[in-house]
């Protein structure tokens, strides 16, 4: 299925029946539990729906870009966002157990432009170098976040890149400008470099 095909199919189902037809149309219907997680971690939530839809939208996504979920969990972002865009995806989880339930769901569904990294992400961002949209639904605290965007700072200064935020206090970076704003929850925000 193309994704414009995809995204017609989405549209055609009501805006409160969304996750839930995702979740089965992905099978990521089950929530696997929180293990143990470093202090400032957020556990596992997945993100609305049409908030992704949005974000992919506001940051132009296609599939020329290589878009990074900082906080994967079991990969329903990861997934969709692949399937929406056609854009090379990649997930970062730090809890073993939902990087494999990840791995499982992007083998059966036979998506080999999407992978996931298990680790901490704070560790993995500049590791994981190549993106162009990083996304980040309320992953962390402050304490873990600033560590991340000085990261991303040293990538932007190499190629232009999109942050996508969702849940999370406005972020002040005088290399970032935020995009116009359509959603309370949603921030996006394009380098300046």
């Amino acid at each position: 299925m193309t994704p414009d095909a995809l995204a017609a199919q989405l549209r055609a189902v009501p805006e409160s029946e969304r996750d839930g037809w995702v979740d089965t149309m992905l099978a990521c219907d089950e929530l696997l539990e929180d293990g143990p997680l470093p202090r400032g971690c957020v556990p596992y939530l997945p993100c609305a729906v049409d908030t992704l839809v949005e974000a992919l939208e506001r940051a132009a996504v296609t599939d020329d870009d290589v878009f990074v979920d900082v906080g994967a969990g079991i990969g329903r972002t990861v997934l969709l966002a692949h399937l929406l865009t056609g854009a090379r995806c990649i997930g970062l989880e730090i809890q073993p157990p939902m990087v494999q339930a990840a791995r499982g769901r992007a083998a059966e569904l036979g998506l080999s432009a999407v992978s996931f990294v298990e680790g901490d992400a704070v560790e993995l961002v500049r590791v994981v170098d190549e993106g162009t949209v990083y996304f980040m639904y309320c992953p962390f605290g402050r304490d873990r976040l600033d560590p991340i965007l000085t990261d991303l700072e040293g990538l932007a200064r190499r190629q232009p890149i999109r942050v996508c935020c969702v849940g999370m206090p406005p972020l002040q970076r005088a290399w970032l400008e935020a995009m116009p704003a359509t959603s309370v929850d949603l921030a996006v925000y394009q380098s300046t470099y």
